[in-house]
């Protein structure tokens, strides 16, 4: 019951929401934004999978702009993409978007979770989310940071707010409860706010 589901959403209290992935739950992006209005909501982020963005990002910003979306952010970088010549395609898209992305008016970014955090033979053993922050134009690239991932990391994320002010527009901020019996290293996580 996705209407439903938005009705719930702004009955809770929320002000914005961020979707995922132009998951409309059947809506064309003009009706989804007129439902969200009706319901005492933006939605001025959306999270857009890497593969869309690879291939749809004109469409992409096109339906945005009709969603009202400020932020379109990238969510997840494959596994097989996460070794040096994957790291380095990855900024070359990331820039490409961000132009693309700044020309019409919305700021990109990326959304981080725990794995960006290791070394990355073949970068100098550099953190592959710390060489996405080297190697993005600033301006055109900003972080989403998940600071529930990144402590899942052991990293402190005032050090990278302190470090590269500016790149960090947007933050999520959830609970993380460490399940020794779980299999997935997802599953301990709940909730999730947006800021």
């Amino acid at each position: 019951n996705f209407d439903g589901t938005i009705e719930k959403v702004a009955k809770t209290g929320y002000k914005e929401v961020e979707l995922f992935g132009g998951q409309y739950g059947g809506h064309s992006p003009k009706e989804l934004r007129e439902l969200i209005e009706k319901n005492g909501m933006t939605s001025p982020s959306a999270h857009i999978d890497y593969v869309t963005i690879e291939n749809k990002w004109p469409e992409t910003l096109e339906a945005a702009h009709e969603m009202g979306n400020e932020y379109l952010v990238c969510p997840w970088i494959d596994e097989k993409m996460r070794n040096a010549e994957g790291w380095k395609r990855v900024v070359e898209l990331f820039n490409k978007a961000g132009e693309a992305s700044a020309k019409a008016g919305i700021q990109f970014c990326f959304h981080n979770h725990s794995y960006e955090f290791a070394p990355v033979e073949g970068l100098g053993d550099k953190l592959a989310y710390d060489y996405l922050l080297e190697e993005t134009d600033p301006k055109l690239v900003k972080m989403e940071m998940d600071l529930g991932w990144i402590s899942v990391a052991t990293k402190d994320p005032v050090s990278y707010f302190n470090k590269y002010p500016g790149r960090f527009p947007q933050v999520h901020v959830k609970d993380y409860v460490n399940d020794p019996n779980s299999t997935s290293s997802y599953a301990g996580t709940t909730g999730s706010v947006q800021f």
